[in-house]
């Protein structure tokens, strides 16, 4: 809800020809407590003083010379950036409401106005009008801080790439659909992931690829899973991988990835390990 100080506070325009209307209107607002009221008798002038001073309500009649209220209001409509013009139009003839509120209008009171309906309007029309600018501010900071977290995201996976890969020999990683997304370090070559699941893999374990298959299949997270090959000149080659899945925000699975490192150099200084099984 919005607080009366802030009602009572509001900026408000009354534009008539008729000094003395405008008169009564001053000394109606006055008496309702109402801080900040500005009066125009000339109906050219008021696009240049919403433009400068964008009021929180426009009383306007409808029935001025030389430019009448649906002109002025007509050159309203480019000022605000949102198309909510705040008028509430003052008419003595009934045909003039519909068409009043088709070209902009918010509300409407029917002269001779009755004191209390007036007064009502106003304040209605006052607080649906600072609920609105509330919340395009609460839009505004909210686009703000989206984007400020997007950068901030983005910033922390770029830092989280950068470790993986000075922690790392290299890494990858898959779409929902198994299809290789990146890599690094001929990761895609090393492990076969160019290949479809199944197909022989080259000199690789093919127990040991068939673990990692199955991990990546049923999109289990895995730690330290070592694959091994016999290399073209005949020595064993040992890589150590790890891997896990990854959901959007939704929890819906939208892929694989994982980094590995070449420990062959680490086993080599362990007693002889047995043959892998072909």
């Amino acid at each position: 809800m919005i607080e009366a100080s802030a009602i009572l506070n509001a900026s408000i325009l009354i534009v008539d020809d008729q000094e003395a209307n405008v008169m009564l209107l001053e000394q109606m607002l006055d008496n309702a407590g109402y801080q900040r009221v500005t009066s125009c008798t000339d109906p050219f002038a008021v696009r240049a003083l919403h433009l400068e001073h964008s009021y929180d309500l426009i009383l306007l009649d409808l029935q001025m010379p030389g430019l009448d209220g649906f002109g002025v209001m007509a050159g309203l409509q480019d000022i605000e950036p949102d198309s909510y013009v705040p008028v509430l139009v003052v008419t003595a003839q009934p045909d003039h409401k519909l068409r009043a509120l088709q070209a902009g209008a918010r509300d409407f009171v029917s002269k001779p106005y009755e004191l209390v309906e007036l007064q009502t309007r106003i304040r209605n029309m006052l607080e649906l009008r600072l609920l609105h600018q509330r919340l395009n501010r609460y839009n505004q900071q909210l686009e703000f801080t989206v984007l400020e977290r997007t950068a901030e995201l983005r910033a922390s996976e770029a830092r989280f790439q950068r470790f993986t890969e000075l922690s790392s020999d290299w890494y990858w990683e898959q779409d929902a659909e198994g299809a290789l997304a990146c890599s690094s370090g001929g990761a895609a070559g090393m492990l076969g992931l160019e290949q479809a699941p199944g197909q022989p893999v080259g000199d690789w374990n093919a127990a040991e690829r068939a673990a990692l298959e199955a991990n990546i299949a049923e999109r289990k997270p895995f730690l330290d899973l070592i694959c091994s090959r016999t290399t073209a000149r005949g020595a064993m080659q040992y890589v150590e991988v790890s891997g896990e899945p990854m959901f959007d925000g939704g929890g819906r699975f939208s892929g694989y990835r994982g980094v590995g490192r070449d420990i062959t150099h680490l086993l080599s200084a362990l007693p002889q390990r047995a043959a892998p099984a072909p």
